[in-house]
């Protein structure tokens, strides 16, 4: 197996142990033991249970920025919003527990770079598509869109993880129509 194989195996067995039971109390042994590899592997790969955590945000908000800026297509800027939302739903549909691990695990304070990255890469492709919304007059021109994007990533991300867990039978389609009509709403 190689190298980033191997990474590939203990980032998923992580991030599902920190989904489940949270950053605190999830261990390197139990992480080495759900991705049927040594303690010592890990700890070669990432330096330390810190390393991996680091390591597995900074891999999986890039996942995620790419998922988002691929999404960002329509001939209108509010066309191009819909779609990043529906870009974001769907990754979140595919990386459930990264999702759960986001929401409540990165916004300590050991994890500002992340957070800084998922700012300027994944909530960077909503605020750009928001100034050329802005910029063409389909939203209002004084819209802070920073804020917004923080604001539309954070519902999104809050609605895809309670539709996992409450209303798994709901189409994905159906949660995406009700946040692009209160979107449109808002932002225009």
């Amino acid at each position: 197996m190689s190298r980033a194989d191997t990474r590939m195996k203990v980032f998923g067995a992580a991030v599902a142990l920190i989904a489940e039971q949270g950053y605190s109390a999830t261990t390197v042994d139990a992480i080495a033991e759900r991705a049927g590899v040594a303690k010592g592997t890990v700890f070669y790969n990432f330096g330390s249970k810190e390393g991996l955590f680091g390591a597995l945000l900074e891999h999986s908000i890039g996942k995620l920025a790419e998922a988002l800026s691929e999404a960002a297509v329509g001939s209108t800027a509010l066309e191009r919003l819909d779609a990043v939302v529906l870009g974001q739903l769907r990754f979140f549909e595919q990386y459930g527990p990264f999702a759960r691990v986001l929401l409540a695990e990165m916004w300590r304070t050991a994890w500002q770079e992340a957070v800084a990255q998922l700012r300027a890469r994944a909530l960077g492709v909503y605020a750009e598509v928001l100034r050329q919304a802005a910029d063409s007059g389909e939203v209002r021109a004084d819209l802070d869109v920073e804020t917004a994007a923080t604001a539309i990533f954070g519902m999104v991300l809050t609605v895809s993880i309670e539709r996992r867990v409450m209303h798994p039978e709901r189409l994905l389609e159906e949660t995406h129509a009700t946040l692009v009509e209160l979107l449109h709403g808002r932002v225009r």
